[in-house]
């Protein structure tokens, strides 16, 4: 047995801590949907103030990406990652004692928000320079623990909260954040590199530096922004259901406990895509799987629109969150197909500030426009709108090889 787990290629215990990293992250971050109800009853609070707690959070932790993965790359994968659970860890504290929606919006907004922020992008990326070849597929293992995590966690606070209330239950939320985050940052290892091995753990003549472009270079082609405009494009309407549809399903006279499994069942379908999608768009191409991706969400919120019984709404959750689960495996390998590895860190966390535009505004402007009109049709139709606007992007650019035989 020891023998054996020697021979295992030391990159998939990074995929398992990146893993369990993001489980831990996303879990806490997408727990929020229990929350929902319970900080709209305990401040008066319109849907439109509610939803900003999550949409401040997850526009810093997209932002804070650029910040973030430009450190990993200079300082290492392990003190920014645990930098960034510590930093979760205060947010959920601090939360649990506020006494106003103001005070949710800083503690929760800042610390979640800037903590799950320098966990993901350092994380994610460092699965990048382990892989080659399988890239898709270990990306897809990787990000499998937001899938689990969602699937996870918000029906775990949602018990928690029904008999400690929903301060304790962040207390409690705190507490497993620091023990498994320090668990996950134990295990991660930032480069092959370091350890003197070859990445895909294939045997080679010699190990070779990490090659690829730099920050400054992706910053001025072409492929960088079109990706950078599908990210902001499909935000706007993926965050939509991790927020509003719990409150969706009450509107449709079925129980709060019944919207909040909803969105863990959207974790669910992430895990599927994350899993399926991964591996298969290695074989027929990261960039037209990434199109489909955004296809396949905008069909899905399509039905969304027409969906109200416990049936619809379940099929719509399992398979709008495959097909989100699909692009979030998809998009860091597409991003070191295009650019390499030596920089990867800093260029995924810019592209993630394109992300964290739509993360604000789309959930944000969702609540607003219940508040306006009593319905969500108006934003879910954007969303649809927008991942078609994605999918352009997506067929207007350059094969990755090609761009990269142009560099040359």
């Amino acid at each position: 047995m020891a023998n054996a787990m020697r021979s295992v290629f030391l990159g998939w215990r990074v995929v398992a801590a990146a893993f369990l990293a993001l489980f831990v992250a996303f879990g806490a971050m997408y727990a929020f949907a229990a929350f929902f109800a319970e900080l709209e009853r305990e401040f008066s609070a319109s849907r439109a103030d509610v939803s900003l707690v999550f949409s401040l959070a997850g526009f810093l932790y997209f932002a804070v990406g650029a910040v973030s993965g430009t450190l990993a790359d200079r300082a290492g994968t392990r003190p920014v990652v645990m930098a960034g659970f510590v930093l979760l860890a205060a947010g959920l504290l601090l939360a649990a004692r506020a006494e106003s929606l103001r005070a949710v919006y800083l503690f929760y907004g800042l610390g979640v928000g800037l903590g799950v922020g320098f966990v993901y992008v350092p994380a994610l990326a460092a699965v990048q320079r382990w892989f080659d070849r399988r890239r898709g597929l270990a990306s897809g293992f990787t990000v499998a623990g937001i899938g689990a995590g969602t699937l996870a966690m918000p029906p775990l606070a949602g018990l928690l909260i029904a008999q400690a209330g929903w301060r304790d239950t962040y207390l409690l939320l705190a507490g497993l954040v620091l023990v498994l985050g320090a668990i996950a940052t134990a295990m991660l290892e930032h480069s092959p590199e370091q350890r003197g091995l070859p990445r895909d753990g294939r045997p080679t003549p010699a190990v070779q530096p990490p090659a690829g472009l730099g920050l400054r270079e992706a910053l001025r082609s072409r492929p960088f922004w079109l990706l950078y405009l599908a990210g902001v494009c499909t935000s706007f309407g993926m965050f939509i259901p991790f927020v509003h549809l719990a409150p969706y399903a009450i509107d449709q006279g079925l129980s709060e406990r019944f919207g909040v499994l909803l969105v863990g069942l959207v974790g669910l379908g992430s895990m599927i895509g994350r899993f399926a999608l991964g591996g298969t768009a290695d074989r027929i191409g990261r960039r037209w799987g990434v199109g489909l991706m955004f296809s396949g969400m905008a069909a899905m919120l399509l039905l969304w629109l027409a969906a109200s019984g416990q049936l619809a709404l379940i099929v719509f959750a399992v398979l709008f969150g495959t097909f989100y689960g699909g692009y979030v495996a998809l998009i860091p390998a597409l991003t070191a197909d295009y650019f390499g590895s030596y920089r990867v860190a800093g260029i995924i966390g810019c592209l993630y500030t394109g992300v964290g535009i739509g993360t604000l505004f789309g959930p944000t402007l969702a609540g607003l426009a219940f508040d306006l009109a009593g319905s969500y049709t108006i934003p879910i139709t954007a969303g649809v709108i927008a991942n078609l606007a994605a999918l352009t992007c997506i067929a207007v650019i350059e094969e990755p090889g090609r761009f990269r035989a142009g560099q040359a």
